[in-house]
């Protein structure tokens, strides 16, 4: 299934007449220009072939790597590409640090391992009968008026409402209040992001303080609550960065995620066609989904040493960018990369990161999305955007619709 433009939308829209040439793209490449952000794919195919591995001179300067290999060499040699000096460029002004994706090994596996059993595969699939019958609760909410903003009324709700019920036990009216921070604090230039990067710090020490005075419920809060790190009992401004991690991760990806398989299900129609003929299907097209409209589009890395890349001299303490996106749709990666294909032999995508790094709510991500699209699929048929819809999306490292407005039929 070609994934070729067919109309004037910002996801599609091809770069000629725009100011992005070559020469910007190895020199002067701005990664939050609005140009950027509603070119992303084209622009990053011209940096592959021509620019793969880029110094912009913005934002005090940092590299550019956009072909799959260096990105997942630089994502795997976390002595050489630290992720403790900032994962973004601008530095994002939090008041906590991320833990434990803004430290490095050996200290990120005592925080990896504390986390990790309450995300397994196995812990995942306890959480299923309470999620689907969210995702059901959401759709009820706007099936019968044949027309929704899916971002508003299910893409950001979702996430944001199964991980405060099933996963941290956090009380269900102060969802929305936190989503809304977790959105803002994760774009660099947005002025209110410094302030909500610490309201979210706030809330979360908040939160827990109320847990401390509660029963015990076994989860992951709990466990951080409780934990001992190398030896020692863990900090507050360790817990605080633990739980803020999870909060990030639990809502905004997954959010990018759904919107832009809706768009693409609006885009391709043929695609939950098949789906409902082919439901043993839906595991693939979720990795697909994933490789094609990555939803963590970006990280930033610092060298820790003098190093060369791709003919490249990186210098020590030099910031540098890895696309997952532009990885997964390298076609030498990807044969057909553009295509969305269901009968790939291989698909390592980097949707979730790679290295010790790699995301440790995948299992969780992948389920929500499995469900959603379940159960969007069996009630709901004819995906279209409505007439006049304008899609945009914001600049941040997380590729996130700003609004979606669909029409549908119910089944």
């Amino acid at each position: 299934m070609a994934d070729e433009p067919t109309d004037g939308r910002s996801r599609e829209a091809l770069i000629d007449g725009t100011s992005i040439t070559d020469e910007w793209c190895e020199h002067h490449f701005d990664h939050l220009s609005q140009e950027v952000i509603d070119n992303l794919y084209p622009v990053l195919n011209r940096m592959r072939s021509t620019c793969p591995v880029a110094h912009s001179d913005v934002y005090g300067g940092y590299w550019v790597v956009t072909r799959y290999d260096e990105v997942l060499h630089i994502a795997q040699d976390w002595e050489t590409y630290s992720s403790a000096f900032g994962l973004t460029v601008p530095v994002a002004p939090i008041a906590v640090r991320n833990l434990p994706v803004e430290i490095d090994p050996p200290l990120q596996r005592e925080f990896k391992r504390l986390i990790n059993p309450f995300f397994t595969p196995k812990a995942v699939r306890a959480w299923e009968p309470r999620t689907r019958t969210l995702v059901n609760r959401l759709i009820d909410g706007f099936a019968d008026r044949g027309a929704c903003d899916f971002m508003t009324e299910f893409a950001r709700p979702y996430p944001a409402q199964s991980f405060f019920e099933v996963a941290i036990n956090a009380p269900a009216d102060e969802v929305e209040y936190v989503a809304y921070l977790a959105n803002k604090s994760g774009a660099p230039q947005d002025p209110e992001a410094a302030a909500c990067w610490r309201g979210l710090s706030d809330w979360i020490g908040d939160f827990l303080t109320q847990r401390r005075r509660q029963e015990p419920k076994g989860d992951v809060i709990d466990a951080i609550l409780n934990a001992e790190i190398q030896g020692r009992p863990i900090t507050q401004e360790e817990i605080v960065g633990t739980v803020q991690l999870l909060v990030l991760g639990g809502l905004e990806t997954t959010a990018g995620a759904l919107g832009q398989s809706m768009l693409r299900f609006c885009e391709h129609p043929e695609i939950p066609v098949l789906l409902r003929e082919k439901p043993d299907l839906l595991g693939r097209a979720v990795e697909e989904l994933l490789r094609l409209d990555s939803p963590f589009v970006q990280i930033t890395r610092t060298a820790m040493r003098d190093v060369e890349i791709a003919g490249r001299q990186i210098r020590k303490g030099d910031k540098v960018i890895i696309y997952w996106a532009s990885a997964n749709r390298d076609p030498g990666e990807f044969a057909h990369s553009e295509d969305f294909d269901l009968d790939r032999a291989t698909n390592r995508h980097l949707a979730f990161g790679a290295g010790p790094h790699r995301c440790l709510g995948s299992n969780l991500a992948r389920m929500n999305l499995r469900i959603a699209l379940e159960e969007l699929l069996r009630r709901l048929d004819g995906f279209r955007l409505q007439d006049g819809a304008e899609i945009a999306f914001r600049a941040t490292v997380n590729r996130v619709l700003l609004a979606e407005p669909i029409s549908f039929t119910v089944r």
